[in-house]
C-alpha cells in the first residue's frame, strides 16, 4: 500500500509539469539529472568488484560491465530526481537540479530514468552473465521502489535500509566476471552498507533545516542532533572495523591492513570530534572524510592485490 502511494505522489508530481519544462534543458543537464558525483563512486565500487574477482575478462566484456553499472546507478538517479522534484525545489542542496528548477520535467526523467535501466540490465545480461543482471536490476529495483517510494520520506531509517542498493556495486561487479558471489564482495557489501548511514547523516546535520523543511525525516530532524551524532561515532566504529575483515580472514595482505587500520583510526577520530563539538563545519568535514575513507579502502585492496599478484608472479 506505501508503495502504491508512493507511485501516486510520483504520478501527481509528473503529472503538474507535463506540459513541458520551464527553460531549455542543455546537455550538461541530462549530464546532471544522473548525479555524476553519486555515479562515480559507484561506479568505482563496482570497478573495484569486478578487478577483485576471480578468472578474467576480456577489457571489453570488462567495460561494458562497468558502463552497465554506471547506467543503472544514471537510471536510479533520474527516477530519484523525477519523484523529488517537489521537495528538491524546496531545498537550497538541490534546487538548482534540473527537474527541481524545471529545466527537464519530471515525466522526461522518468522515461529517462526506465530507458537507462533496461539497457543497464540487458547490456549486463547479454554481455556478461544473467547472474550480474539479475543483481543489477535487483539494485536498481530497490533503490527505486523501496528507498525513493517507500522510506524515503516514512522513516529515519531510510538511509540505513535504502542503503543496500549502494552496497550492492561490487557485488554485481564481482559477479560479471566471477558468475557467482563469493565471501570478498559480501564484505564490501559489508563495508559500503555500514558506511552509507554515517555518511549521509553527517551531510543531515549540515542540511538539517532543509529536511525539516520539506518533512524528510532524516535522523537529525526525528531524533535529534545529539542522538544522530553517537550514532554517526557508532556506524563510523563499526565500518572501520569491517574495512579490517578482509586482511583478518586472509582474502586480503598486510598492505591493505595496514592502510583499513589508518583510514578506520581517521574516519573514527573525525567522528569522535564531531560527537564532542557538535559543529556543523565538522559535520561537513566528516561528511567529506567518509568520502575519502570509502575510495581509500577500495583503492587499498586494488593496490594491495596487484602487490600480491606481482609477488606471485
Amino acid at each position: 500500500m506505501a508503495t502504491t502511494a508512493g507511485a501516486r505522489r510520483m504520478r501527481q508530481g509528473i503529472g503538474a509539469m507535463e506540459g513541458g519544462a520551464e527553460g531549455v534543458a542543455t546537455p550538461l543537464d541530462y549530464w546532471r539529472l544522473l548525479k555524476p558525483n553519486v555515479m562515480q563512486l559507484v561506479v568505482f565500487t563496482g570497478a573495484v568488484g569486478l578487478y577483485l574477482a576471480p578468472g578474467a575478462v576480456h577489457p571489453l566484456l570488462a567495460f561494458v560491465a562497468i558502463l552497465s553499472i554506471a547506467l543503472g546507478a544514471g537510471a536510479c538517479a533520474a527516477i530519484n530526481n523525477a519523484y523529488d522534484a517537489d521537495i528538491d525545489r524546496e531545498m537550497r542542496r538541490t534546487r538548482r537540479r534540473p527537474t527541481a528548477s524545471g529545466r527537464i520535467a519530471p515525466a522526461e526523467a522518468l522515461g529517462v530514468g526506465i530507458t537507462l535501466g533496461l539497457i543497464a540490465v540487458l547490456l549486463m545480461g547479454l554481455a556478461l552473465n544473467w547472474l550480474a543482471a539479475s543483481l543489477l536490476a535487483f539494485t536498481i529495483l530497490f533503490y527505486v521502489l523501496v528507498y525513493t517510494l517507500l522510506l524515503k520520506r516514512r522513516t529515519p531509517q531510510n538511509i540505513v535500509i535504502g542503503g543496500i542498493a549502494g552496497a550492492l556495486p561490487p557485488v554485481v561487479g564481482w559477479a560479471a566476471v566471477a558468475g557467482d558471489v563469493g565471501i570478498m564482495p559480501l564484505l564490501l557489501f559489508l563495508v559500503i552498507f555500514l558506511w552509507t548511514p554515517p555518511h549521509f547523516w553527517s551531510l543531515a546535520l549540515y542540511r538539517n533545516a532543509d529536511y525539516a523543511r520539506v518533512g524528510v525525516p532524516m535522523l537529525p530532524v526525528v531524533a535529534g542532533r545529539r542522538a544522530t551524532l553517537r550514532h554517526i561515532f557508532a556506524y563510523a566504529l563499526l565500518v572501520s572495523l569491517a574495512g579490517l575483515l578482509p586482511a583478518v580472514i586472509g582474502s586480503a595482505g598486510w598492505l591493505y591492513g595496514l592502510t583499513a587500520a589508518a583510514a578506520g583510526a581517521t574516519f573514527t577520530a573525525i567522528a569522535w570530534h564531531l560527537l564532542r563539538s557538535d559543529s556543523d563545519r565538522v559535520a561537513m568535514r566528516s561528511f567529506r572524510v567518509s568520502i575519502v575513507y570509502l575510495f581509500v579502502i577500495f583503492l587499498g585492496l586494488v593496490v594491495d592485490y596487484a602487490f600480491l599478484r606481482a609477488l606471485e608472479g
